[in-house]
């Protein structure tokens, strides 16, 4: 089982922007779709975005299409979140997530076997 460790998180001004990395280890990263999730006070844990192993498909949730972009440096075993134009409403915990059916950029939860301990993100209003 792949081990996630997820960092980039912090407290940044609204319209600011962060990058989150998430480092894989353990298992050969490019047999993963990679995503990114997450969860706010008192909310359950929502999908944010996801990307298939060679980064050829991507999906993202409707609230941050054109905010937020996700990538992946197979050779760094690292998946990324670029964050731009934040809102308070982004405010959360964020989750990295390894799914094995690598040839899809899921949006299902449940696609998801592995998990990152999160990062705190805190956009400032």
């Amino acid at each position: 089982q792949v081990q996630l460790v997820e960092s980039g998180g912090g407290l940044v001004q609204a319209g600011g922007s962060l990058r989150l990395s998430c480092a894989a280890s353990g298992h050969t990263f490019s047999s993963y779709a990679m995503g990114w999730f997450r969860q706010a006070p008192g909310k359950e844990r929502e999908f944010v975005a996801a990307i298939n192993w060679s980064g050829t498909s991507t999906a993202y949730t409707d609230s941050v299409k054109g905010r937020f972009t996700i990538s992946r440096d197979n050779a760094k075993n690292t998946v990324y979140l670029q964050m731009n134009s934040l809102k308070p409403e982004d405010t959360a915990v964020y989750y990295c997530a390894a799914s094995g059916r690598r040839w899809v950029a899921s949006t299902r939860m449940a696609d998801f076997g592995s998990w990152g301990q999160g990062t705190q993100v805190t956009v400032s209003s």
